[in-house]
């Protein structure tokens, strides 16, 4: 019995913690004052999660404000150097690491790019192994200091895969458009990278990844559901439901790039038919346009494809436009439209952001034609409801994303330093783990 109470005892005082640590991230800085109401703990307790905080090195103060004839309030936040966050995106055209403190800012990057289709594991593998060893020694960073390395990836990710040598079981990735058939990732990346073996490892699908950075810090914040689309050389989507900091708050990665667009359509490179990322992707863009008669070199990758049909499209005030290539990208946004329809009858978003680096290169001149199109094929109340915009947080999204995977786990487990041997398994969303701390606040 006594020992229940101790891990009872445990377990409240780090929920008090991750209340307090949460409230001061996502709303901070706010003043001792403020924190009571916020997080719904006693004056005492507030006093005695600070102290603990603060002593650990994971508050500090930012400044101060007035209040209503009383003493000035001393205002908190959480300290930026409190620890470290590694984000990785495994694009389809390269390979970006990035080094950040734990206010995100950026301490550190380095990039690998990939050849055409060159998804050989061992590659990737090697990639992250020297992109992670990079960025640490670039920034002269204690890996000690890791509370996590988050990485985004293309494909279906099952959490719970073989026993490993270790007796853990890591996430496996099903990719299915890059040739990755159940491929054990995470006992991979736990063999090659060299970290202190309780650095937990995170690995989800890379829309989802994205979807998380916009939700948390771009377009999605104070949405109570949206909807973000990742347009590269594939296309993949999730969806968001409730504020970060929603106790009933769900996100769910979609493969939207293989729902049907056309019957009978083009050859998509998952081997089905139809699929959208047979017409919108930036694989799929090259392929089209070369067919199309295009100007491209044979060896030119999907990033110089994508920027050429775009400069025949649109070659500015002295130039004409290339017919073939506005009736390319027309068809492309008819069939981003129809597709962004699919979500608004089936989800209901609020908001619907665009991003990827072919969908930031692509929306600034399709997206009133995609928001026509979603309208069209849309039924009209849910349209009516439904804002399309641009992702706000540029070509580093999916990385920053990445990166909100640890922190996410450090937030949630009240700034407790990863134990050896700890799983790597992310929370059920960024945030909705602490739903039972939330319930019932201990005072």
């Amino acid at each position: 019995m006594a020992e229940r109470n101790r891990r009872t005892v445990r377990d409240l005082r780090r929920g008090n913690r991750a209340r307090v640590l949460q409230r001061l991230y996502f709303d901070g800085p706010l003043s001792r004052q403020e924190l009571g109401p916020a997080t719904g703990l006693s004056s005492g307790s507030i006093s005695n999660v600070v102290a603990e905080l603060s002593a650990e090195g994971l508050l500090e103060e930012a400044g101060v404000v007035d209040s209503d004839g009383g003493r000035p309030r001393t205002l908190l936040r959480v300290a930026p150097d409190g620890g470290l966050l590694i984000g990785i995106d495994i694009g389809e055209t390269r390979v970006r690491v990035e080094l950040f403190d734990l206010s995100l800012t950026e301490l550190a990057r380095t990039e690998r790019l990939l050849a055409q289709h060159g998804y050989d594991v061992e590659r990737i593998v090697a990639h992250v192994r020297s992109g992670v060893a990079d960025v640490l020694r670039d920034a002269d960073a204690d890996p000690r200091r890791l509370l996590g390395i988050g990485i985004g990836v293309p494909g279906i990710i099952e959490r719970d895969g073989p026993e490993g040598p270790d007796g853990t079981r890591g996430a496996v990735v099903h990719g299915q458009t890059i040739g990755w058939r159940a491929v054990p990732f995470e006992q991979l990346l736990r063999e090659a990278v060299d970290v202190p073996p309780e650095v937990p490892l995170f690995i989800d699908n890379g829309a989802k990844t994205l979807g998380q950075a916009e939700m948390w810090f771009g377009g999605g914040r104070g949405a109570g559901a949206a909807a973000i689309a990742l347009i590269g050389s594939g296309v993949g989507a999730c969806v968001d439901h409730g504020d970060i900091l929603d106790e009933d708050r769900t996100s769910l990665a979609l493969e939207w790039g293989h729902t049907t667009v056309q019957l009978r359509g083009r050859r998509c490179r998952c081997g089905s038919i139809g699929c959208l990322e047979a017409y919108a992707g930036a694989e799929a863009l090259r392929e089209r346009w070369r067919e199309a008669g295009g100007p491209l070199p044979e060896d030119a990758d999907d990033e110089t494809a994508l920027a050429a049909l775009l400069a025949a499209a649109y070659p500015g005030r002295r130039g004409t436009p290339d017919p073939v290539a506005l009736a390319l990208l027309d068809e492309t946004a008819e069939c981003l439209g129809a597709a962004l329809a699919d979500l608004v009858n089936l989800f209901l978003p609020e908001r619907i952001l665009i991003g990827g680096w072919a969908g930031l290169l692509l929306g600034p001149r399709l997206l009133p034609e995609i928001r026509r199109y979603a309208n069209e094929y849309a039924l009209r109340h849910a349209a009516a409801r439904t804002t399309i915009e641009m992702g706000r947080l540029g070509p580093d999204a999916v990385t920053v994303g990445a990166a909100t995977l640890p922190l996410a786990d450090f937030l949630t487990r009240g700034g407790s330093r990863p134990e050896p041997g700890g799983s790597g398994t992310p929370p059920r969303t960024a945030v909705e783990a602490v739903r039972e701390r939330h319930r019932t606040p201990v005072n």
